[in-house]
């Protein structure tokens, strides 16, 4: 397994960065809407080996597997591009309204995708409302609930806290995007990516595009959350959460310490003097 160094890495993180700013909306939007669902997949899948053995750290082994197939196939994760962006544009290879514009329909991407799959998991597994002791979708929607009302119930230091666990979320998050560029093997960037992944999963912390499926789902099953719980108790704290712990962790840390000065170029010419016309005779 070949070892990529780390100051290769930057190199490649701006790469990555710059490709994602430059594309246009319709890539930006269904690449969005596939990390979105996938996701959900991934969710899903998780709190499905945890209802059958009982075990959380179970599901959260199995989690990574929707993340992988994300990174392989260059699809958009934009808790990923809060990390990789950033480098491109102190490098000067993107602009911030590029930056922007990728994160802006790279969300509703998500939103879309999630909303999506969360739609066609339900009517597969409640079969359109007949069985409503699925234990899966009775999990969904008590998460569901505890990521916003249970916030919420707190007040001010519930945003605190969901903020803080985004922050925690997206540090590793962000370093399985990039550990995906520590080697050019398939198996080791799968192995790479996967132990960030599985660290933040396990731990219960809050991952904004997961969010985007599971409190959605939750709403559609029944949980008593309003738009305003999902967005202001959640989403929102948890978007700027991941994005200040991406740039700053992950983008801004690798970079300025990873990151090779440009070469100067100088040119050491030897001084001339003047020819002094010598006088034969």
């Amino acid at each position: 397994m070949t070892i990529v160094s780390p100051n290769q890495v930057v190199e490649s993180m701006i790469q990555v960065g710059e490709v994602k700013a430059k594309l246009p909306v319709k890539d930006l939007l269904i690449r969005g809407c596939l990390g979105g669902a996938l996701l959900g997949f991934g969710t899903t899948l998780a709190y499905t080996a945890e209802v059958q053995t009982g075990l959380g750290i179970v599901g959260a082994l199995l989690f990574p597997a929707a993340f992988v197939i994300i990174i392989l196939l260059g699809l958009e994760l934009v808790t990923g591009s809060f990390a990789l962006i950033p480098v491109a544009v102190m490098a000067k290879k993107a602009k911030a309204s590029q930056m922007m514009k990728n994160w802006f329909w790279v969300i509703i991407g998500h939103v879309l995708g999630a909303v999506i799959y969360a739609i066609l998991y339900i009517i597969a597994v409640t079969q359109l409302g007949q069985v409503t002791n699925h234990a899966v979708a009775v999990k969904i929607l008590a998460v569901a609930e505890a990521k916003t009302l249970g916030y919420k119930s707190l007040g001010a230091e519930g945003l605190l806290v969901v903020f803080v666990k985004a922050m925690l979320c997206n540090w590793m998050v962000t370093l399985g995007a990039v550990m995906a560029m520590t080697t050019k093997s398939v198996m080791g960037k799968i192995a790479a990516m996967w132990l960030p992944i599985l660290i933040f999963f396990a731990q219960g912390f809050e991952h904004a595009v997961v969010n985007m499926f599971v409190i959605p789902a939750g709403m559609i099953l029944g949980a008593d959350v309003t738009i305003t719980d999902w967005w202001v108790w959640n989403q929102i704290p948890v978007l700027i959460g991941n994005l200040i712990s991406g740039v700053l962790f992950t983008g801004l840390a690798l970079y300025y310490t990873h990151k090779k000065p440009e070469a100067k170029i100088t040119l050491d010419l030897p001084q001339t003097k003047a020819a002094i016309p010598s006088t034969q005779r």
